[in-house]
């Protein structure tokens, strides 16, 4: 942590107050005891100036992002103010063929004041599902969230999202949440998959929490009809099923900016939604691949792709550097 000068000063009289030896002041204060010797020094020497930090005098490296380049990326975050800089970094990268990193677009906008917040992570390893799908269409979640139409009350949204991908299969506003609305989600699921029109050898495994359509007999019959199994999470681990809850919170965070007087209008903006989730929004747990890429299987086309890019643009950053230099 970098600290102004103002702020050492006031450290250096803390220490010299206190009435605890100077270690165990450092020690609270969580300040390495070399760091403020060396400010301690400075300060004798030269006064509060001299706890001024000086301006590293560096040469220009000669992998900065070119200022055309950075220029674009000021403009694509403007006109897309939803994304992060990872996913803007990635979408820079995927459109123009020129690679950017993460943290370089991170420094960018935060020199212009366009980062608008943390990233903050809801959910620790050890909560995660103990069995996770290797593969697509082996493990699907679903559960229910609930979202509102003015005038007409509150509605359900069922959902199955493919474990492995986070691809939405399929999604259905019902007016309840009875064993019948989530049977008729995984109906539309198997025919999204095509798993109901195919012989396979080992069907996908639901895994859902315990409300009462999920341990339901009718949903039981209709699983053991069709070949599915059925996994339940622990009583009071709402994180077992961690994907499909993060799905949620992502969907309200954008559908939820609006309100709906007719509910084929929250249908048509929930459609919007999954398109862009599934299509064009980069998972970072996915390599910042999209669910569709994953699910379709062309993700590592896609990362093999993205090296060469980078590699690539690495090369030329460093041809032209070494070209200005020599001239």
């Amino acid at each position: 942590m970098r600290y102004s000068a103002s702020e050492k000063r006031e450290i250096i009289d803390l220490v010299e107050r206190s009435s605890l030896p100077v270690r165990r002041t450092l020690d609270q204060l969580d300040i390495p005891k070399s760091t403020f010797y060396g400010w301690y020094e400075r300060y004798r020497e030269g006064g509060d100036e001299a706890l001024v930090d000086g301006q590293p005098k560096s040469e220009r490296t000669w992998n900065r992002i070119p200022d055309k380049v950075r220029e674009a990326i000021l403009e694509l975050a403007l006109e897309k103010p939803e994304l992060s800089a990872r996913e803007l970094a990635v979408r820079y990268t995927e459109t123009q063929r020129y690679f950017v990193s993460e943290s370089s677009v991170y420094r960018l906008l935060k020199a212009h004041d366009l980062i608008t917040g943390p990233a903050f992570i809801l959910m620790k390893a050890a909560d995660r599902f103990q069995h996770p799908a290797t593969a697509p269409n082996q493990l699907w979640q679903t559960d229910f969230t609930y979202l509102k139409v003015m005038g007409w009350g509150w509605f359900y949204l069922s959902t199955v999202l493919d474990d492995y991908s986070r691809y939405i299969l399929a999604w259905k506003v019902c007016d309840g949440m009875a064993a019948k609305d989530v049977s008729d989600t995984l109906e539309l699921a198997l025919k999204a998959s095509g798993l109901d029109s195919v012989n396979v050898q080992q069907r996908p495994r639901l895994l859902s929490d315990n409300g009462p359509s999920y341990v339901s007999a009718e949903l039981k019959d209709w699983l053991d009809e069709r070949g599915m199994g059925h996994t339940r999470g622990r009583p009071y681990r709402p994180m077992t099923q961690g994907k499909i809850e993060r799905w949620h919170r992502s969907l309200k965070n954008q559908v939820l900016l609006e309100n709906y007087y007719l509910p084929g209008d929250l249908k048509v903006r929930i459609a919007e939604f999954v398109d862009y989730y599934n299509t064009e929004r980069y998972h970072e747990s996915l390599d910042n691949l999209t669910p569709e890429d994953v699910y379709t299987g062309r993700g590592q086309t896609i990362l093999n792709r993205r090296r060469k890019i980078k590699l690539k643009t690495i090369n030329e950053r460093r041809r032209l550097y070494y070209k200005k230099k020599a001239a």
